[in-house]
């Protein structure tokens, strides 16, 4: 797939091998700019002991306002071979984690299995978790089945001109609904243990935008009346002006996207949610912590 790139519904084909690059700016190698105990997901992935992330460069969608901007538009990381990549997942195990937690990893599909076959083969046992923005192909994700134990896809938006706007991807909203469908078909609903902690399943999450909580509404209609009230959501209120958000004030069109989201929209957006009977939320209370569901 690295010869004809089509990870993503962009569907580039170029050749990653001879040193071609596509929209996203990925390359032959997997870049990857941080391995870290994190403890910011929600509570069934992070748990006590924290979730094992691995942050990935580059990114096939390009949020102005993206809040890591400079891993996933400046391609900032270093180049990480698939045994290297594999030893470091081998050393978050060892640190007691969780899972370990890919961040961004659409255009590095490959790689990710790479290493994790090699880990495996030396000792990893511990759930694999596939965070994505939920922009990606039905050929990569039926390439993981069998390799990822969860899913964490965003479901941005319902708009293609928002999505064109914000993200410069205008078919987002069906791609992303096939997206999100198959990893349903594959894994099922996010699924909570005794312990408190998830071993398998997905957890759909949404960024609530400032100005922009009629789009909410909409996303979260389409997960109510497409996957019913109990499929496990995360609704997230962390929004604040990054990247290129902040030269946006004055601009009419957009000039919501220049300031943090207000409280009253959260909680506008978490009324919604309840309203629609979506009672397996997870909310924020804190806009560092996701901490408790509704």
């Amino acid at each position: 797939m690295l010869r004809e790139c089509r990870l993503c519904p962009r569907e580039c084909h170029v050749n990653r091998l001879a040193g071609e690059n596509g929209f996203c700016g990925a390359g032959a190698e997997a870049k990857v700019a941080a391995v870290s105990v994190h403890h910011g997901e929600e509570p069934p992935i992070s748990g006590t002991q924290g979730s094992g992330t691995v942050f990935f460069s580059h990114c096939n969608m390009h949020c102005f306002f993206c809040q890591n901007y400079p891993i996933s538009q400046l391609g900032n990381g270093r180049e990480t071979g698939i045994e290297e990549l594999g030893d470091r997942l081998l050393r978050l195990q060892g640190n007691r984690v969780h899972n370990v937690n890919f961040v961004t990893p659409t255009p590095h599909v490959p790689h990710l299995i790479g290493s994790l076959s090699y880990a495996r083969g030396k000792g990893l046992t511990i759930p694999v978790v596939y965070n994505t923005n939920g922009y990606d192909s039905l050929e990569a994700i039926a390439l993981l089945e069998g390799t990822v134990d969860i899913y964490l896809p965003d479901m941005k938006y319902r708009s293609e001109e928002l999505s064109e706007q914000g993200s410069a991807t205008p078919d987002y909203p069906a791609s992303n609904d096939r997206a999100v469908a198959e990893m349903l078909r594959q894994v099922g609903p996010l699924a909570i243990g005794d312990d408190g902690i998830a071993a398998r399943g997905v957890l759909i999450r949404h960024l609530v935008l400032p100005g922009k909580v009629g789009e909410t509404k909409r996303v979260l209609m389409h997960i109510r009346e497409t996957f019913g009230p109990d499929i496990p959501l995360s609704l997230m209120g962390q929004y604040f002006p990054a990247y290129k958000a902040p030269a946006l004030m004055g601009h009419s069109s957009v000039s919501p996207f220049a300031r943090k989201l207000s409280p009253i929209e959260y909680d506008r957006a978490i009324a919604y949610a309840l309203e629609l009977g979506l009672e397996n939320t997870f909310i924020q209370d804190d806009p560092d912590r996701i901490a408790h569901a509704r």
